[in-house]
């Protein structure tokens, strides 16, 4: 059965029927609270407080490694004019800094103008994995403790003229993370395909797709990166996102004539188009995400974010 961690400031709780349970542990990062087991087995018996009187945080604390799957929905590739047959498994880091809570604002700086989202499973980890590792689909969860909602935030003007991904996704609160950690059994992860993805904006639906959309699930993502990255516990890997962003690919006519171009003269006929997208969020936008599967077994709850414009 799954068990959802919370964590606020100064504790870890878990969600119980009747409200979120304090865990008792000394542990002040995730890695050190998924090596004490027992104090979260133990916390559903606590008595519990009303989950709304918490301030939660994400519960994945940082510093930590963060490594996200690049286009690994094969609708979101063809969504950008893409082949999903011929999309390899690759990778790009995020900062540990850019995580925030699951109610934290999203902050877009001053000089970006096109603010994209992708709503995206997250695996924790619950052990080292050292280069080398064997993953499997029967010790895949030996080495993944659970799953997050996050949130993928993405300043598409700067990521794609500069043609990387790392400045673009990682500025402080471009990864909200949460509410729950939930932590799930060997049977539960199995249904990992069968989560669906959701996302709103200023309560529209943007996104909404089931993980079986996936290229390249879990144990393939973990088979290649463990050939030349080390894993630790509490690291978090995101998985990809749907169809359904506010970045749209031109046409392929248009495409065609583009490449033609010099890349400056590219890049501002784009960007010119882009801006005319009402789909970027602007500020005070409302954005909401849930993961979970349909009949409601596994939930790994809802975000909400707003964003602000930095002055």
């Amino acid at each position: 059965m799954s068990t959802s961690v919370l964590r606020t400031a100064d504790a870890w709780w878990v969600l119980t029927p009747t409200g979120a349970a304090k865990v008792h542990t000394s542990a002040t990062t995730t890695a050190e609270l998924l090596a004490d087991r027992e104090a979260i087995a133990a916390a559903a018996s606590g008595d519990s407080v009303p989950v709304d009187d918490l301030a939660l945080l994400s519960p994945v604390t940082a510093p930590c490694r963060v490594v996200a799957q690049m286009t690994n929905f094969a609708s979101h590739v063809t969504d950008t004019n893409g082949d999903p047959d011929t999309v390899p498994l690759t990778f790009f880091r995020k900062t540990s800094g850019s995580i925030s809570g699951p109610y934290a604002d999203v902050v877009r700086p001053g000089h970006v103008t096109l603010l994209d989202y992708e709503v995206e499973i997250g695996l924790v980890f619950g052990r080292e994995m050292p280069v080398g590792t064997t993953v499997t689909d029967e010790n895949l969860a030996e080495h993944v403790a659970g799953l997050v909602v996050t949130n993928d935030i993405s300043a598409r003007d700067v990521q794609l003229p500069k043609t990387q991904f790392y400045e673009a996704k990682s500025y402080p609160t471009f990864t909200p993370v949460g509410p729950a950690l939930v932590l799930l059994d060997a049977d539960e992860l199995t249904r990992f395909t069968d989560l669906r993805l959701k996302l709103w904006v200023n309560g529209e639906l943007r996104q909404d797709m089931t993980a079986a959309d996936m290229i390249y699930r879990p144990v393939q993502a973990l088979q290649a990166l463990t050939r030349f990255q080390r894993v630790d516990a509490g690291d978090l890997l995101l998985t990809g996102t749907p169809a359904g962003t506010a970045l749209s690919a031109p046409p392929k006519p248009v495409e065609i004539i583009a490449s033609l171009l010099p890349p400056t003269v590219k890049w501002k006929m784009f960007f010119k188009s882009q801006a005319r997208n009402p789909r970027y969020l602007a500020d005070g936008d409302i954005v909401e995400a849930t993961i979970a599967t349909d009949d409601g077994t596994i939930d790994l709850g809802r975000q909400r974010t707003v964003v602000r414009y930095a002055q």
